[in-house]
């Protein structure tokens, strides 16, 4: 398989980005140029919902200019994305159709999961120690002009991650509203943030000793590339060693920075509120270390398109952490494991034995899985409402790794397996920003989980084995049990008729053996 040449473009909330990489089997991701132009579009949307005609006069020029240099290396894929800023524009179905038309570059919009998703992906595939670092108490630490995301490690797994709307450009926003000069930065920006780490850490952090943190920004962490600030290898430093570069910057005016890191003035202020945030977040874990590996958004782009394409593997198992976040989430609102354990399985089985009957992907399998570990979140609220708390609690708690539509695809069928379903003619609330396609997952995923369900309604566990198999029309359920399963036949026929409406075939049970 020959190499390509693959561009990634960033429209951030305080610069836009295009990154250009050489994929090859035999290099791997190879970065040959690296574009930036800095544009204010977080300051606005944050304030307005709105990008104004000037901005998005500038963004056709840029996008103009992007354009011309992935030409001339010769790019044959790209992809673009847009990030908080963009997500916050009220009218952005307008400005992503006029960028389109005048240019010709198509730019989609992460949801917040997916961003940091690929924030993450990017250390985890670019860097060979990052196994080795996360198999200690870790958190990584993505900070974005918007919000940052806190996401914790332990043993090689992800167990909780949180987002919180403190991102750098909102935190020098609100310097500039109160009219604060940078000396007053280090008591003002602690005083907006600790609250915020202080419940983070008693729901996720508590007694727990962090040891490493990780940091994704866009001003310490090329500091720390290319200039290091601590005795070790290059992006790494101890608490100590970092504290005493943030007081040392402090004492210096902005033009002494940035003359001394050979960064635009413009950018001191904002150095020193991400530096402030870090050292905020230090504190808040006790962590000792701090490692500042230099990826961007636009390297997730490239080494998840390299990873799909086959030109890299990595030996950490991604959709692991997004199940590992969902049982965490699960966790948090008093989820049943044992229960959990068995509808997962009974599910995951129906959908590995109908193959030529859904006809759905792996990835739906994914959201199958995280519906069967959050299918009963919502009694934490509520009995007797299970089915729309469930969804609500979905909805409200982010997933990392699945974009918005997914989790809405997972919340709908939680929902339905304890809820009427509710069809797609309905226009129903539920479907909003459903496509076709989406909506036929929704039915299928909530027949599997409901005759997965019903094979469990008495929440005993009593089936020790389950065998799948079609024939004749019917989808012939045996169970391997000694216990009564009188109950779980009476129950199971209202269960069973949503699968036969969907996949016209009917599910029945049959006990392998009677003792």
């Amino acid at each position: 398989m020959g190499g390509e040449i693959f561009a990634a473009i960033d429209v951030g909330s305080y610069e836009i980005a295009l990154k250009i990489f050489e994929l090859s089997m035999k290099n791997g991701v190879r970065e040959l140029d690296h574009v930036r132009h800095r544009m204010d579009l977080g300051s606005e949307t944050y304030a307005s919902g709105r990008i104004s005609s000037h901005h998005v006069d500038e963004m056709i020029r840029i996008f103009g200019e992007f354009k011309k240099i992935m030409k001339g290396y010769g790019v044959t894929h790209y992809q673009a994305y847009g990030t908080s800023a963009v997500r916050e524009t009220n009218d952005i179905l307008i400005v992503r159709d006029l960028l389109e038309q005048r240019t010709g570059i198509h730019f989609d919009v992460l949801s917040n999961s997916e961003q940091r998703f690929l924030d993450y992906k990017s250390i985890a595939l670019k860097h060979d120690h990052f196994e080795k670092i996360i198999k200690r108490p870790t958190a990584i630490v993505d900070i974005g002009g918007g919000s940052i995301q806190i996401s914790l490690f332990e043993k090689g797994r992800l167990f909780a991650t949180q987002n919180l709307k403190m991102g750098v450009l909102r935190l020098f926003s609100t310097m500039r509203l109160v009219q604060a000069t940078r000396s007053k930065y280090s008591d003002l920006v602690p005083e907006l943030v600790n609250s915020q780490l202080s419940v983070f850490s008693k729901m996720h952090v508590k007694d727990k000793k962090i040891e490493n943190i990780v940091i994704i920004d866009d001003y310490v962490s090329p500091i720390m590339q290319r200039m290091g600030i601590g005795n070790g290898k290059e992006g790494f430093a101890t608490k100590e060693e970092y504290n005493k570069f943030i007081e040392k910057s402090a004492t210096m005016s902005d033009i002494e920075v940035a003359k001394k890191l050979n960064i635009p003035e413009d950018n001191v202020p904002l150095l020193y509120v991400s530096g402030l945030l870090i050292k905020c977040i230090l504190d808040m874990t006790k962590a000792e270390n701090i490692w500042a590996p230099g990826v961007t958004l636009c390297d997730g782009i490239a080494y998840e398109y390299a990873e799909k394409k086959k030109y890299i593997q990595s030996s950490h198992d991604f959709e692991q952490d997004i199940i590992a976040c969902s049982e965490n989430i699960s966790k948090r609102f008093l989820g049943s494991r044992s229960r959990r354990e068995t509808l997962q399985s009974i599910a995951l089985n129906i959908f590995d034995n109908t193959k030529e009957l859904h006809g759905l992907t792996k990835r739906d399998r994914l959201l199958l899985n995280i519906a069967t570990i959050l299918h009963d979140c919502g009694k934490y609220i509520s009995l007797v409402y299970l089915g729309d708390c469930s969804y609500n609690i979905i909805m409200s708690t982010e997933i990392i790794g699945l974009s918005h539509i997914e989790r809405a695809i997972v919340a709908n069928v939680v929902r339905f397996n304890h809820e009427d379903f509710e069809y797609f003619n309905t226009g129903s609330q539920y479907f909003d920003g459903f496509s076709r396609e989406d909506y036929l997952r929704v039915a299928k995923l909530t027949a599997i989980i409901r005759v997965a369900n019903g094979l469990d309604r008495t929440h005993k566990q009593k089936f020790k084995d389950v065998d799948v198999s079609i024939k004749d029309k019917e989808l012939i359920i045996k169970v391997d049990t000694s216990d009564d399963i009188t109950m779980e036949k009476g129950l199971f026929t209202n269960r069973a008729n949503f699968f036969e409406e969907v996949f016209a075939i009917k599910p029945v049970i049959r006990q392998k053996k009677i003792y």
